[in-house]
């Protein structure tokens, strides 16, 4: 079963979520901040792909960060932020078995989700 993790107002979910429908791929979605991040395998994500790569830098959600946060991050404040702040995690997240794609791009998501 494919989960996307998200926020539903996030534009890049938006389509993620529309090309899943449209190509008749069944998921559940997660919504970060509705559905809380209890259950969200961020620790995981940040074991496996280190925060770099989970943590959205671009986001206005990074940038309003202090640049000591900024300079001392790892995988364990990594966590503790984005599970403050879910805007700060890539997004969205599509997770299948042990496949695990940040962000969208529909060339990857039809090679994942089919």
């Amino acid at each position: 079963m494919i989960t996307l993790y998200g926020i539903k107002n996030c534009d890049t979910v938006k389509k993620a979520r529309k090309w899943l429908e449209q190509n008749a791929v069944e998921y559940r979605f997660h919504d970060f901040r509705e559905d809380g991040m209890n259950t969200v395998p961020l620790t995981s994500w940040l074991e496996q792909f280190g925060w770099e790569q989970v943590l959205n830098r671009r986001s206005t959600s990074w940038r309003a960060l202090d640049d000591a946060q900024k300079d001392a991050m790892d995988n364990t404040s990594a966590a503790a932020l984005a599970n403050e702040t879910p805007t700060l995690i890539k997004r969205p997240v599509l997770t299948k078995g042990g496949d695990i794609l940040f962000g969208f791009k529909a060339d990857t998501y039809a090679s994942i989700a089919k």
